[in-house]
């Protein structure tokens, strides 16, 4: 490849003409030796000097203009073909390839073709088996620092700005990101705001790549696992539809109002099926809905979350479906629980096997391990916690914040580190390897609340979006995209002991329930069963007593700890205060004797 360097100057700045021609030498500046300087100066000899009567240059680029990069496609129709002969149909096109394959000129083309393929491919095989290529490579353990930098920031492009409520990568390479806007603001809908979501192709963060018009805005995105040009969207009025991309920004089809949710979808999931075309969603209307977008006239399907099986209903706020378990999936929900649910349970009133206590607010973020399928990720209020469903109480938790959680994921390349965002604008790396008390490392993204936040399937990229409307990406060091040596079986050993360390203070604390019901219930007459059923009735009770007992404790903790710390703060200010008036009293007298 030719490289051309072009250097562009205006003819006004090259000055006026220079004329040369022969002429005789004359004197112009004389100045006699001076015989007294001899001995400053050293001889030096031989000695060679460069002149260059041009300035000396170097090279130097700048680009002071943003690219603009626009993707168009373009239709490809199969031609070549003879005029006698039909593309379309088969037994021509057939019937054609064979007489060229009986050719004798075709068989001679491809002879000489594959002589030139296998001697490239023979060259490429060309190793010498008695040498070690590899003998000096090891793997060395990454002792930098982790850390992560900013990529780009894509806004959103309308005047009336809108918050990222939910972002999906492009299944197959990452290289697009689709962005749900709306406003989740109840009955705050700002005037003149567009319904428009985005596509963006993460090279071009000046405009999107495709826009997204539903009819409502998009609470909830998410890409077809199966098929990366079809995503599916829940929106703010309770619809849900999908779009192919290949079709332009329009819905390919959508629900009805009177068979769709009833409150704004917070979540969708794609199902497990050999079609590809299933999924299911969730709302704080307190359902669970089934669909097919072979027909979205009705869902297939509806579960009602019935939590705690007492004829509540609650709200669904986020959904987990794993792949290879096609009959179980979990349900985040308002009242902070967690719902383990069976859709192919014997009775509608076993769907919801059982719930997990898991926060004292909404659960925003739910999401399995993806290599212990048995631990799940939980955000809400404060904190986040690491569960098993084996236990109901949770093994591992993060200390209180004073921000709200908003979102949190797991690493899809190491089982120990996961991800939350908070809402005073900083996301949060947690290695629990590492240590359990403190995040790894804390990233302020911006001063916006963040509200969504997504790994890209090779872990090296998080895109965060935030209440302003920007979706930030970073990447992340090698220290934490590369997973440590046995990194996989220290976190097993660790969950599997947490796990052991649950269990028994679970039965402990059971046992001792169960001996102080005994003991307030002396004599008590009935038969055995009622009996029974009362002590598993006061035993809910205590429980959820010690629940809320141990809520408060942590939050009136918080709050004392908060207060000692302005307290101090603030006599750390009055001591240099003091100490400011003391130190200008004195000056002032020292002026004063002085005088």
């Amino acid at each position: 490849m030719e490289i051309v360097y072009v250097y562009q100057k205006k003819r006004k700045e090259f000055g006026r003409q220079p004329l040369f021609g022969d002429r005789p030498p004359e004197v112009t500046v004389h100045l006699p030796s001076d015989p007294a300087l001899a001995d400053n100066y050293v001889e030096r000899n031989p000695m060679n000097v460069e002149m260059q009567a041009a300035p000396e240059m170097s090279e130097h680029e700048i680009n002071t203009e943003s690219i603009v990069m626009a993707n168009q496609g373009i239709q490809h129709t199969e031609g070549g073909w003879p005029k006698d002969v039909d593309s379309t149909d088969v037994e021509h096109t057939l019937r054609y390839r064979r007489k060229v394959e009986k050719d004798e000129e075709y068989t001679r083309v491809v002879k000489t073709l594959s002589e030139t393929l296998e001697h490239c491919i023979k060259q490429n095989n060309a190793i010498d088996i008695y040498d070690e290529y590899f003998a000096s490579v090891k793997e060395e353990l990454n002792t930098d620092p982790p850390s992560a930098k900013t990529l780009n920031v894509y806004r959103d492009p309308n005047p009336v700005k809108r918050t990222a409520s939910c972002l999906s990568w492009y299944p197959e390479d990452g290289n697009r990101i689709a962005v749900a806007y709306s406003s989740l603001a109840f009955q705050q809908t700002p005037l003149g705001m567009t319904n428009e979501s985005y596509i963006w192709d993460i090279e071009n963060p000046n405009q999107p790549d495709q826009s997204i018009l539903p009819s409502s805005p998009l609470v909830c995105i998410k890409y077809n696992p199966k098929d990366p040009h079809i995503l599916v969207g829940g929106s703010y009025n309770g619809l849900v539809a999908y779009w192919d991309t290949r079709k332009g920004s329009y819905p390919a089809d959508s629900s009805t109002i009177d068979k769709s949710h009833r409150d704004p979808v917070t979540s969708v999931a794609w199902v497990q099926s050999k079609t590809g075309s299933e999924f299911f969603s969730t709302s704080t209307d307190g359902q669970v809905m089934w669909w097919d977008i072979r027909k979205l006239a009705e869902p297939t399907e509806t579960l009602w979350l019935d939590a705690e099986k007492n004829n509540r209903i609650v709200g669904g706020t986020v959904l987990d479906f794993e792949p290879t378990m096609p009959t179980k999936f979990m349900v985040g929900t308002e009242a902070g629980l967690v719902a383990m649910c069976n859709k192919k349970a014997k009775t509608p009133a076993d769907r919801i096997s059982h719930t997990y206590p898991g926060h004292l607010g909404p659960v925003f973020a739910l999401q399995r391990n993806p290599f212990f399928l048995k631990n799940f990720l939980t955000v809400g209020d404060w904190g986040a916690k690491v569960w098993s469903e084996d236990v109901r109480s949770p093994l591992m938790a993060t200390r209180a914040h004073t921000a709200y959680l908003t979102d949190g994921c797991w690493s899809p390349v190491r089982p120990a580190v996961f991800f939350t965002g908070r809402a005073d604008g900083a996301m949060d790396v947690w290695d629990c390897l590492f240590k359990q008390s403190a995040p790894t490392l804390t990233v302020q993204v911006g001063a916006s609340p963040i509200h969504a936040l997504r790994v890209q399937e090779h872990g090296k990229v998080v895109a965060v979006g935030a209440r302003d409307g920007s979706t930030t990406l970073l990447e992340l060091s090698d220290a934490l995209t590369k997973p440590q040596n046995g990194e996989k079986a220290m976190f097993s050993q660790m969950l599997e002991r947490e796990l052991k360390r649950e269990k028994t203070l679970e039965a402990a604390a059971r046992e001792k329930r169960l001996k102080a019901a005994q003991a307030k219930r002396p004599g008590s007459s009935g038969s055995a069963g009622k009996q029974q059923v009362d002590l598993v009735a006061l035993l809910a009770e205590l429980e959820a007593n010690e629940q809320v007992q141990a809520a408060n404790a942590d939050f009136f903790k918080i709050i004392e700890e908060e207060q000692a710390r302005l307290a101090k703060q603030q006599q750390a200010n009055a001591n240099a205060a003091s100490a400011a008036a003391v130190a200008s009293a004195a000056a002032a007298a020292a002026a004063g004797e002085s005088a």
